[in-house]
């Protein structure tokens, strides 16, 4: 069977760390990653989720973070601290500085975004095929109005500094709308046999990644059957700040919401928890496939009965 899923950071690779352990080692999983998260510091390219998803499946990440290196330090952080040299909000750790610092060096020598994926891949040996969405760059800013009046920020600030405390008034990933598919991304799709939304935000994850250019086109028109998770809970995130993003969007932070947003025009089935088991029938009503199964990622195992459903949603839907 091939997989392909959309996945962001610590919800889309939690997820896939479950999905590897409900599929056979006979089984194909592409990974389209988002890079809209990505951000430029101290001259190095950061990618979060690509990392994220490595790093998890890999087993080099801080579980209890869901982010960064296992048994990192911070010596380098601490003395940019002494420069003066910021922003002080981001943490980079001292590993994770060496993966940016061959990223970065990579790039600069002329390698793509997806060639140097695939090469720090070489290490991490992650048991999926990780592509990034594009090649090209693209950075999602949130529009919000502080003291400092109304203005754009680039959304790791808005969520990992301002900690999503000020509302969004829109979200805009700058540069998606020239951006190309990354090579892969799209015969991936068609090709795929199954095609999965994790549990990742709707909007600044997989959302992003659907707004590059040919990305949704593909997924609407695969032959596949595309199952979605939802990543809201009792009308909140499971994870995260989700409802805020959710809202510049307007979109409820509900299950069923989320749903109908993506549309059956783009997905044939939707799982929601037991929690939200009355949203079955308004998310079946609009033409989405929809069972209620626990959601919660609460281990491994757990996770990879929500894998199990999602696929075997995917098998009704295709019968």
């Amino acid at each position: 069977m091939r997989i392909v899923a959309l996945a962001g950071g610590i919800g889309g690779a939690r997820f896939l760390r479950g999905l590897l352990a409900a599929v056979g080692p006979q089984d194909e999983i592409t990974v389209i990653g988002n890079t809209g998260d990505d951000i430029h510091l101290y001259g190095l390219k950061v990618c979060p989720d690509l990392d994220t998803v490595m790093y998890t499946l890999g087993g080099g990440i801080h579980e209890e973070q869901g982010w960064g290196r296992t048994d990192e330090t911070w010596s380098i952080k601490a003395e940019m601290q002494e420069y003066g040299v910021g922003p002080e909000w981001f943490g980079l750790g001292d590993r994770d500085f060496a993966t940016h610092l061959v990223r970065s060096q990579m790039l600069t020598a002329g390698y793509s975004l997806s060639q140097v994926t695939e090469a720090l891949c070489v290490r991490w040996k992650p048991g999926v095929r990780l592509l990034p969405m594009s090649d090209d760059r693209v950075e999602t800013h949130v529009r919000i109005t502080d003291e400092q009046g109304t203005r754009a920020i680039h959304f790791q600030e808005y969520w990992v500094k301002l900690h999503a405390a000020v509302d969004a008034e829109a979200i805009i990933p700058v540069g998606a709308d020239t951006a190309k598919p990354a090579p892969g991304v799209l015969e991936a799709i068609a090709d795929a046999d199954v095609i999965l939304l994790p549990p990742s935000n709707p909007v600044v994850s997989i959302g992003t990644i659907l707004s590059v250019p040919g990305i949704r086109e593909a997924v609407a028109a695969a032959p596949a059957p595309v199952v979605g998770l939802s990543p809201i809970i009792g009308g909140a995130p499971v994870r995260g700040m989700a409802d805020k993003v959710l809202a510049a969007v307007g979109v409820e932070a509900a299950a069923e919401a989320v749903a109908l947003d993506y549309g059956s025009a783009l997905i044939d089935g939707w799982l929601v928890d037991t929690a939200d088991q009355d949203s079955v029938a308004a998310v079946e009503a609009a033409g989405i496939a929809c069972r209620a199964v626990p959601l919660l990622m609460t281990d491994v195992e757990a996770t990879a009965e929500m894998a199990r459903a999602a696929l075997a949603l995917a098998e009704q839907v295709r019968t």
